[in-house]
């Protein structure tokens, strides 16, 4: 599960509160909107209804995780002064919930105060048991790419400059995005459909990857595909196997001293966008256990959103110079 000091608010010093004060009058609102025009596509009997819980009795209001998703959402965070970047950030939660809140988290800002406009998905969970199966959350994930783009010249962004990063379990779905942007998961519903999901490049963060062996995330595997999956499943739904000629370049970041997720996924991950030539970097800090901050106290970046936006810049993502 993402660990909440990386995606949803939390205190930060006065460098990133000024930089983000001084942008607000001229940026865009923040705004929360559904990605599909009507129900999402195969609404299980009796029907999912949108559920949250407080992520800890004493947290803030907005220190949320949704254990149903009903209406996927995106909110977005604009940049002041957009360079025609933009990320799809995937939160986590195992499979089990989505740790997001309602309102931009603190890592979305520190994208727009760098130009670049920041989408939050809340995507929807296997375990409710849509028609999709395991690949629901990939299917919103899809659609939210197509979307982002069908809308980029709301927000000025360039449809060929969007990027995505994923953590924890959301990195299981940002890597099967990258991999997979070309399967047909859905039946299309509107123009927006006819625009590719791929993003430019990908970010994955403490991610699972496996669903194979001892290095697979237990709860994950568990909520994605059930109890007791056989090999080709899991195999199937491991996202180092399988990588396209056609897959994004991708960064992986990790602590060394994670024992949620082990370090090896991202191990693994690096090895097979190797072994397919893919542009790749692997960053792997000594400690930080799960959900290491990606923000230092100052507001500033740490080593992963650093290296992150130098990576991406490279490959297509647009970034101030």
């Amino acid at each position: 599960m993402i660990d909440r000091r990386t995606l949803i608010a939390a205190p930060v010093a006065a460098t990133l509160a000024a930089s983000i004060a001084r942008s607000a009058s001229a940026a865009p609102a923040a705004a929360r909107f559904p990605i599909w025009p009507g129900a999402a596509p195969g609404m299980p009997t009796p029907a999912v209804v949108d559920a949250f819980v407080k992520r800890s009795p004493t947290g803030a209001a907005d220190d949320i995780a949704w254990p149903h998703v009903a209406t996927p959402m995106l909110t977005v965070s604009p940049a002041a002064a957009p360079t025609g970047g933009a990320v799809l950030m995937i939160p986590g939660g195992g499979y089990s919930r989505v740790a997001i809140g309602r309102e931009p988290s603190t890592v979305a800002r520190w994208f727009a105060s760098q130009g670049i406009t920041a989408f939050e998905l809340l995507y929807r969970l296997p375990h409710d048991h849509w028609a999709a199966g395991p690949d629901t959350s990939l299917q919103d994930a899809q659609r939210a790419m197509r979307v982002i783009r069908s809308r980029a010249a709301t927000w000025g962004i360039d449809p060929a400059s969007v990027a995505t990063i994923g953590f924890s379990a959301g990195g299981h779905v940002a890597a099967r995005l990258a991999s997979r942007a070309s399967l047909a998961t859905y039946a299309p519903v509107d123009a927006a459909d006819r625009l590719s999901a791929r993003p430019v490049a990908a970010g994955l963060m403490f991610p699972v990857i496996t669903m194979m062996g001892p290095l697979a995330h237990p709860q994950s595997r568990r909520e994605l595909l059930g109890t007791n999956p056989d090999d080709a499943t899991a195999a199937r739904y491991s996202a180092e196997n399988d990588l396209p000629a056609d897959m994004p370049p991708t960064l992986l970041g990790h602590a060394a001293d994670d024992a949620t997720v082990k370090a090896a996924n991202s191990i693994r991950m690096f090895e097979a966008l190797q072994a397919a030539a893919i542009p790749s970097e692997l960053y792997i800090i000594e400690k930080g256990g799960h959900g290491a901050p990606l923000l230092k106290p100052d507001g500033s970046a740490n080593v992963w959103l650093q290296q992150y936006l130098v990576f991406a810049g490279r490959h297509g993502l647009k970034v101030r110079p």
